[in-house]
């Protein structure tokens, strides 16, 4: 038997399948299978999911209530109504992580569990978790496990969208990939480069400064760990050493997992 590990971000559903937890915590990241699918091809997971095994289901959601009504009836359709999905939430404390939000219930549980999969990856260090999807999150934690906060700000795609929408004369970039995404020049001689240059080092730059100001808080050296869908377009643009992790929510949400011998919440 084994565990259904899900990811609802924003844009995407990303799966995977691991091993149900015994005592000792488990090798993060060793999945049975994996997979992601675009909102839109939500139930194409059916077939897919029809062939997995699975005792346990346990689900980050980031996307509203109307996509997990949606999701919740396609588990109930593939695997029956006696599999209670759990939904994560994130709370003051969990596996060495303290969450020091003013109100702990409203940090986004994506946040909590991707902190959790970057101090189980990088234990008793201070981190700057860095999640680049359609926002862009960045968060600290010191190497004792306190959680102090972070910062929100729009992801690459919706930064160039909004100078679309917002101006008249400047273009629609509508999609940006690995090679759009690497303008020849940081100050760009024409509008589509430029439009790339500063979407990509408004999140560079803040990135950069979350790692400066975290090691000046805390006068030590900062671990930055950078996820995300859109990492690869801005990782290789960051000028301070960094760590790219895929699936930083899923190894939380194992960890998670680890940590509860019962369900973590239906509700």
């Amino acid at each position: 038997m084994a565990m259904l590990l899900i990811d609802v971000g924003n844009t995407r559903l990303k799966w995977a399948l691991a091993a149900l937890p015994e005592v000792a915590l488990p090798a993060t990241g060793n999945w049975l299978q994996s997979g992601s699918a675009a909102h839109a091809d939500l139930d194409q997971l059916s077939a897919p999911w029809q062939r997995l095994t699975v005792s346990r289901v346990l689900i980050s959601n980031v996307a509203g209530d109307a996509l997990r009504a949606r999701l919740q009836a396609l588990l109930a359709a593939t695997f029956g109504a006696q599999l209670t999905p759990e939904w994560f939430a994130s709370l003051p404390q969990l596996a060495g992580l303290r969450n020091g939000y003013r109100a702990p219930a409203q940090l986004g549980c994506d946040r909590f569990a991707a902190a959790l999969g970057a101090q189980q990856l990088f234990p008793q260090q201070a981190l700057i978790v860095a999640t680049c999807g359609t926002a862009t999150t960045i968060d600290a934690v010191s190497a004792d496990g306190w959680f102090s906060g972070g910062m929100i700000l729009p992801g690459l795609g919706l930064m160039a969208a909004s100078l679309a929408r917002s101006t008249a004369q400047l273009p629609h970039i509508t999609e940006l990939s690995t090679e759009h995404a690497a303008p020849t020049a940081t100050f760009a001689d024409n509008t589509d480069d430029a439009i790339i240059s500063g979407c990509i080092n408004a999140q560079a730059g803040a990135i950069e400064r979350a790692v400066m100001l975290h090691s000046r808080e805390r006068s030590a050296q900062i671990r930055c760990v950078v996820a995300g869908g859109a990492a690869a377009l801005i990782a290789p643009h960051l000028s301070i050493a960094h760590e790219r992790v895929d699936n930083l929510v899923l190894l939380g949400l194992q960890i998670a997992a680890a940590h509860f011998g019962t369900a973590i919440g239906t509700h």
